[in-house]
């Protein structure tokens, strides 16, 4: 038996691939324990695919209430949240708060059953999505239920004050000037704000989404950055862009 482990040892030491040896406990393997190298894929660094992206990257790094504007595609929300992971996991923040409006997409849902966590899931699923990219399930789960990672609808965000914090406000576009006047003025201490959204795709009825004209206004105040994001920057397939262009 001995001479066999040393033959398994000396192949494995010359394959020329890191072998990850398998966490042992005092009763044994821990699959829990192992999980632990199939998360490390995760922990990547996010680089920016277009000069724009760039510039969102260095906004996000130099101010503290960030505008990201552009179409489906463009990585608006994909940076923020990787940008949140990364103030979180380097102890710049100790919190990250994601918010979206709870808007159908021109079609009614009706009644969703569960409770309002459950009615909630289906519009908040995007930013799961994107946050499990970064910080596998696992991780993410343990961040939910500790609160160290927040997700709430705009409606859920009235009256509070976030210090310490790295907000990201997705789908902007739905929102009305109120509310998203409201969710700016969550700001605290500490705390960054990157709102992202695409001003031609709102679910809104005609007139009532105060992206636009938020952006106008903020424009004009130098400690906000507004970052305009087009087709060029599209890291989905490429047929999107090309869609994009003609409808």
């Amino acid at each position: 038996m001995g001479k066999r482990a040393a033959r398994r040892a000396h192949a494995a030491g010359h394959t020329g691939h890191n072998v990850h040896a398998l966490d042992t406990a005092p009763g044994g393997w821990d699959p829990l324990a192992a999980d632990k190298h199939r998360d490390q894929r995760y922990i990547r660094h996010v680089r920016p695919q277009s000069d724009n992206q760039s510039r969102l990257m260095e906004a996000i790094d130099n101010h503290n209430v960030i505008l990201a504007l552009g179409p489906a595609g463009t990585g608006k929300t994909y940076l923020a949240v990787a940008k949140a992971v990364e103030a979180l996991e380097s102890g710049a923040v100790a919190r990250v708060v994601l918010s979206r409006p709870a808007v159908e997409a021109g079609e009614s849902l009706g009644f969703l059953p569960g409770d309002v966590e459950d009615k909630l899931a289906p519009y908040l699923r995007p930013l799961y999505d994107a946050l499990s990219d970064r910080l596998g399930g696992k991780r993410l789960k343990r961040f939910l239920l500790d609160g160290t990672i927040e997700i709430a609808p705009v409606a859920y965000m009235r009256g509070r004050t976030l210090n310490n914090a790295f907000i990201v406000v997705d789908e902007a576009q739905n929102c009305t000037y109120g509310q998203i006047k409201m969710l700016l003025t969550r700001l605290g201490w500490h705390s960054t704000m990157v709102v992202t959204g695409d001003p031609e795709q709102s679910d809104l009825l005609p007139g009532m989404s105060g992206l636009s004209d938020i952006t106008r206004r903020l424009e004009a105040v130098p400690e906000v950055a507004v970052i305009h994001l087009d087709d060029q920057d599209i890291v989905r397939h490429p047929l999107v862009a090309s869609m994009l262009s003609a409808i």
